[in-house]
């Protein structure tokens, strides 16, 4: 007979599926986590680190206000520093589009409980003195922040060896079928079997899913970042411009991080990904635009990352239908802004309790069920 090896197999290990291994191990279950890489080095590793309001969507303004105190408490919680820097946060409108957008947005996150603002001119130049003086308002946020993505998946693995998690780095899952015990996780070294799974593959979410009969499609976004060498401080808050094309912040050390979702090149059935030169000079100019002081820097390194995003948007976070003990967790945007959130709501229900927050079932986007 099949033996259940695992009360809960995780099949990928960025910050929400490493979450959920850790939550639920600690709850006694046991776990097993897989990841085709090292843990959080895709999506989780190659992000900006930013915890941010205004760039999340009205809807899951509670999910990342939850997340962002839990970031700041990461210590007490997760056990180890992730160099979580809390701060204001500013967006940016230099043209009077850019301000009716600023308005829209700052109205529905604040009404969703973001701590959100509009500012003039003088008032973000005196939260933020290096921002181009020729900006039209601001929208202004005193809930805010990043984490060093690189320390936070030292801490994550740490934490999840000491929860008793085990983990199976650069082991890629080939495939997964459910059994009269659970489901059965194939993989080259050969295969384990769990009474529940979940599914936290990032933009490889839907081939997981195609491997149940599901049909989710999800867009793969390549988003590119850059760094510069260290400078002097040049700002002190997390800024970004009304069309969202802006993403920066300067680390305590003095490099600073330019992204905002400008694209580079690839796929995800390849796998692979690269930087484009006209983005990499759009983006700073951009940043430039926005702190002109930045000028005087030099970039010394860009990369790309893969972004998930489901057809609404909005997460795919609960169970996977038909398939009863199989969840889906991904497809977020700002998901490391409410990753560690969002997978404890998933968590209650895994364990059989009613989660925090409602979740957001997948059953909207599949054919015939309205999902447009």
């Amino acid at each position: 007979m099949t033996r259940t090896d695992y009360d809960l197999a995780v099949i990928g290990g960025g910050i929400q599926g490493a979450s959920v291994a850790l939550f639920a191990a600690r709850e006694g279950m046991r776990v097993v986590l897989f990841d085709k890489g090292a843990l959080a080095r895709q999506a989780s590793g190659t992000n900006a680190g930013t915890l941010t309001m205004q760039m999340t969507r009205a809807a899951l303004i509670p999910y990342a206000l939850k997340a962002h105190e839990m970031w700041v408490n990461a210590p007490q919680w997760l056990g180890h520093d992730v160099g979580v820097v809390a701060c204001d946060g500013l967006s940016l409108a230099f043209t009077e589009a850019e301000e009716e957008i600023l308005s829209q947005r700052a109205e529905a996150r604040s009404a969703a409980g973001a701590p959100i603002r509009l500012v003039s001119s003088r008032e973000a130049a005196r939260i933020e003195p290096g921002v181009n003086p020729g900006i039209r308002m601001a929208s202004h946020c005193s809930v805010d922040g990043y984490a060093n993505a690189y320390l936070t998946g030292l801490a994550y693995r740490r934490a999840l060896v000491e929860a008793g998690v085990e983990l199976r780095e650069y082991t890629p899952v080939s495939g997964l079928g459910s059994s009269g015990r659970g489901y059965d996780i194939r993989t080259e070294g050969g295969g384990v079997t769990a009474r529940q799974v979940v599914l936290a593959g990032g933009v490889w979410i839907e081939p997981m899913l195609k491997w149940l009969g599901i049909d989710l499609p999800i867009k793969t976004l390549i988003n590119q970042l850059a760094v510069t060498e260290r400078a002097a401080p040049v700002m002190r808050t997390v800024l970004g411009i009304a069309s969202g094309l802006l993403s920066l912040k300067q680390y305590p050390h003095g490099t600073v991080v330019i992204g905002g979702g400008w694209q580079g090149e690839g796929d995800r059935d390849s796998g692979t990904h690269r930087a484009t030169a006209a983005s990499a000079v759009g983006n700073a100019r951009l940043a430039v635009h926005a702190i002109p002081s930045l000028r005087r820097s030099r970039i010394v390194r860009i990369w790309t990352g893969f972004e998930a995003e489901t057809a609404d948007a909005l997460p795919a976070v609960g169970p996977v239908p038909g398939h009863p003990g199989a969840w889906v967790i991904g497809s977020v945007h700002s998901g490391y802004t409410s990753a560690p959130y969002m997978a404890r709501c998933l968590t209650q229900a895994i364990l059989g309790r009613p989660p925090e927050m409602p979740l957001f079932p997948i059953d909207r986007l599949l054919p015939g069920h309205g999902s447009h």
